[in-house]
């Protein structure tokens, strides 16, 4: 394991079966702490112990064994941690104490920054914490209608499982019917069915049904949409644009959005990195391995 933890930010002990959890009646002071374990013995997996004081406080060490083959070893060197006044502890039976995203969501959440410690009582009653979370935070722009925002969701969804350093996913909506607001067609034309956008103000056509007839209307689309319009009926309407590639901009912090006009492969473009309408959660995953890529590569330039 190797001592020199406490200025590591975003330490999650994985697997969390590492970290015991221990009653101490004792102070809770660096030296008392020391002095206390120093040379006790302690089961081979352990590496980390939580301490819960009797007055609710809590504390972590890291700690290093004699050798690790026997079940049991004396202990040769402590770390502590943090002590209890950079400790917050929190039961929230929702958390996956494996997972370092949900750790550091929920740090976020009760306001835990890179300067204190998280111990979570989670999933199972199992225990784990996050040392000095300072999770990579990435921009999340999708459209709504549908709710919730597809690409948004499928995010979480991957960082439920993935094996990535914590990530904290925020939302930027572009909302299409504020997009709309304001506008007066005698119809609308959107790409396809989506709850919310069958009450614009005005009729409303679906593109991918390919309607029967040109109508006098105002198409809420991209690029691609625009390319069917013309192909199905040879001109080019009022349009709004609702792609997030080009609503969003340049972008200056880590940024995933989503484009019609890639089909089979994940784009760099600066801080942003962008997926195909349809991407799927392998594809996902590699866009947000690349967003840490790129990330981990400027912190080190």
């Amino acid at each position: 394991m190797g001592m020199g933890r406490r200025s590591t930010v975003n330490l999650v002990p994985l697997p969390y079966r590492g970290v015991s959890v221990q009653r101490h009646d004792g102070p809770m002071t660096e030296a008392a702490l020391v002095a206390h374990f120093l040379g006790r013995e302690a089961y081979r997996r352990t590496g980390f112990v939580v301490l819960c004081g009797p007055d609710g406080g809590r504390a972590v060490i890291a700690i290093e064994a004699a050798e690790r083959e026997s079940l049991f070893s004396p202990i040769t060197s402590i770390e502590v941690l943090a002590l209890p006044d950079a400790c917050v502890f929190v039961r929230d039976p929702e958390t996956d104490c494996g997972n370092p995203s949900a750790l550091a969501a929920l740090a976020a959440r009760h306001g835990v920054g890179a300067d204190r410690t998280l111990i979570c009582e989670g999933k199972f009653d199992h225990v784990n914490f996050i040392h000095r979370p300072d999770p990579l935070t990435i921009t999340v722009i999708e459209v709504a209608p549908p709710e919730p925002p597809k690409l948004y969701e499928l995010v979480r969804h991957v960082l439920s499982y993935a094996d990535l350093p914590p990530i904290l996913p925020r939302l930027e909506r572009i909302e299409l019917r504020a997009l709309a607001s304001g506008q007066r067609p005698q119809a609308f034309l959107v790409p396809c069915r989506s709850g919310g956008l069958d009450d614009l103000g005005a009729p409303v056509h679906y593109l991918d049904e390919r309607p029967p007839r040109r109508e006098a209307w105002t198409l809420i689309g991209c690029e691609r949409s625009l390319q069917f319009h013309r192909h199905y009926f040879g001109d080019e309407p009022p349009r709004i644009e609702m792609c997030p590639r080009v609503i969003a901009g340049h972008r200056a912090t880590p940024t995933l959005l989503k484009c019609c006009l890639l089909e089979f492969d994940i784009e760099a473009d600066g801080e942003a990195v962008i997926v195909p309408w349809g991407a799927d959660l392998p594809m996902i995953e590699r866009a947000l391995r690349l967003l840490v890529d790129k990330n981990r590569m400027e912190s080190a330039a």
